[in-house]
C-alpha cells in the first residue's frame, strides 16, 4: 500500500528551463508528495518539447511506484544526462503519473510562475 504517497493537481503554471530555453510550460502538472521527501512535479508529455528529450540507458526501481526510465536533455550546447525520469508502467496506486516526466531541479530549472 502507498498511503505515504499523495498525488494532486499542481497549482498554477509550471515551467522547465534548460540551456536558456523553455522545455515545458504546463497548467496540467501533478504534484507527488512521498513521505518526508520534497514534493516532485510531474509534467504531461503533451506539454513537453519532447524533441529535446532523449531516452537514456539508466533505469531504477521504486517498490512503491515501479520501474523508472531516465531521459537526457539535448540543449543547444550540451547534453544534460539523466535530467528527467518517468514511470512508463507505474503501480496502480500511482497510475496518475503514467505519461508524465519529472525533472531534477539540480540539473534544470523547475519553477512555478
Amino acid at each position: 500500500m502507498t498511503d505515504h504517497i499523495h498525488i494532486r493537481k499542481a497549482d498554477g503554471t509550471w515551467v522547465v528551463r534548460a540551456g536558456g530555453a523553455v522545455l515545458v510550460e504546463s497548467k496540467n502538472a501533478l504534484e507527488l508528495s512521498e513521505g518526508s521527501y520534497p514534493p516532485v512535479i510531474y509534467f504531461p508529455r503533451a506539454d513537453i518539447a519532447m524533441a529535446f528529450v532523449e531516452p537514456s540507458a539508466t533505469t531504477s526501481h521504486c517498490p512503491h511506484k515501479g520501474d523508472a526510465s531516465y531521459h537526457s536533455i539535448q540543449t543547444k550546447s550540451v547534453l544534460i544526462d539523466d535530467a528527467a525520469w518517468s514511470y512508463e508502467n507505474p503501480t496502480e496506486n500511482v497510475s496518475r503519473i503514467k505519461g508524465h516526466l519529472a525533472f531534477y531541479p539540480e540539473k534544470v530549472a523547475v519553477e512555478q510562475l
